[in-house]
């Protein structure tokens, strides 16, 4: 009988793509992949450390595995393993935390301590995190994540993704290339463009992402691209003229903000002002109208008055983006915000959160709504809830219709025709 290992996987794309990959790893040395909550040998977990939140999910979901299979060799990696690696092995049921320089050993490694019955604690500092995983996710969903990217320089006031991933760093592009050609071979249609700071790619080999972009929309067999998220300093006009010109890159950016205040973003050593800001959605939508603007926030940040958080939100309500991912403001051990004064209270932000929240679905509302009526291309995925399928716009609006086996995993004409209170739209199917 096969040995069974599951996969749980918190954060960001990028720890998605890399989950799927040791996954293979896995598969293809004879294990079974299994669900989430199914009784496994093996539970491997992908962690985050973007806010306290992101660790205390890690403990508690580490403590429930361990209470399910017991026998189980729990092997956890990612962010929070690199930050605090003996923290996590101290946790009762932990057999093995390994570094992100390590990740992709993880599959050796977890034989390895099988055959062993010893567990293990590999870790690494910052400036030894010099490595390169390559990733891509697969079977898992209609589209793969592609990572291009890892690790930032930037080392912005309340981040610790800097010291969890390293400097930035990339593989050349003929090797992503070859990559995207492994997902296009697998049937995968999407490919969302995935990296720490996207937009920095080419730190290692001196290459542009621009030209990673032009390699990528050569690729055969990929009909559509997003790229995840990229800073508003590295957003050129003229990667926006690429992806405004090129029908297999979307008019979707996920473009971080996090304040509408110069004098916070300076706080928060962001590289850029917010009229840089402004300008930069000004451009995407001088060539793209109907592009999907998300956008990052964090409100509660040191130093953040009510005049200063007005200015962000003021900033937001005139941009009118698509989305708002909104995080209230979370000190993280070892990082500058630490030690900055006028520490705003935690029911403020959450205030501040919940002010933001209904403006974002005030404007999500707005986007979506404005497309009923319209013809549209959709990627649909296989999920099926209460007899009906979803998928994707060009412009990330969610459609529903009524499920279709023979739709799934295709691109369809549709007409957009109702939107409903959880926004998304209903869609009839043309053909």
């Amino acid at each position: 009988m096969k040995r069974r290992v599951s996969f749980h996987t918190l954060g960001c794309k990028l720890n998605f793509s890399e989950s799927s990959t040791i996954a293979r790893q896995f598969e293809e040395g004879g294990f079974e992949r299994v669900g989430v909550n199914d009784q496994a040998d093996i539970c491997v977990i992908n962690s985050c450390s973007v806010t306290e939140h992101a660790d205390k999910k890690c403990r508690n979901i580490i403590r429930k595995l361990h209470r399910r299979n017991p026998q189980a060799i729990i092997a956890v990696t990612g962010c929070y393993a690199q930050l605090k690696p003996y923290e996590i092995a101290a946790i009762d049921g932990v057999d093995i935390v390994l570094g992100n320089n390590d990740k992709g050993d993880l599959y050796k490694r977890v034989v390895e301590l099988g055959q062993r019955g010893q567990a293990e604690v590999y870790s690494c500092d910052c400036e030894e995190i010099t490595r390169f995983f390559s990733a891509f996710s697969s079977g898992d969903r209609s589209r793969s994540f592609l990572k291009v990217q890892d690790g930032c320089d930037y080392k912005c006031a309340y981040c610790t993704i800097h010291y969890a991933r390293g400097s930035s760093r990339n593989i050349p592009i003929a090797d992503i290339v070859a990559e995207a050609q492994k997902v296009a071979a697998t049937g995968l249609k999407e490919i969302v463009i995935t990296g720490i700071n996207t937009g920095d790619f080419g730190r290692t080999t001196g290459e542009k992402f621009i030209d990673l972009l032009r390699a990528l929309n050569q690729v055969e067999g990929i009909e559509r691209y997003r790229i995840s998220s990229i800073e508003p300093n590295l957003i050129t006009d003229e990667i926006i003229e690429f992806c405004a010109a090129s029908p297999k890159f979307q008019h979707h950016f996920h473009i971080p903000l996090q304040s509408g205040s110069d004098h916070i973003l300076g706080l928060m050593r962001r590289r850029y002002t917010s009229s840089r800001f402004a300008d930069r959605i000004e451009k995407i939508r001088s060539l793209m109208p109907d592009a999907f603007i998300g956008i990052d926030v964090i409100t509660g940040f040191p130093g953040e008055t009510e005049q200063y958080f007005q200015e962000t939100y003021d900033l937001l309500s005139r941009l009118r983006p698509a989305f708002l991912h909104i995080f209230p403001f979370s000190e993280r051990p070892g990082t500058p915000a630490v030690d900055m004064p006028d520490k705003v209270p935690s029911y403020i932000s959450t205030q501040r959160v919940a002010r933001l929240e209904e403006l974002c679905d005030e404007l999500h509302y707005d986007f979506c709504s404005k497309a009923v009526g319209s013809e549209a291309e959709v990627l649909f995925e296989s999920t099926m809830r209460g007899g009906m399928m979803y998928g994707y716009t060009g412009n990330y609006i969610r459609v529903k219709a009524p499920y279709r086996r023979d739709v799934i995993n295709r691109i369809c004409r549709v007409k957009l025709t109702a939107i409903g209170d959880d926004h998304d739209v209903m869609a009839e199917i043309l053909e």
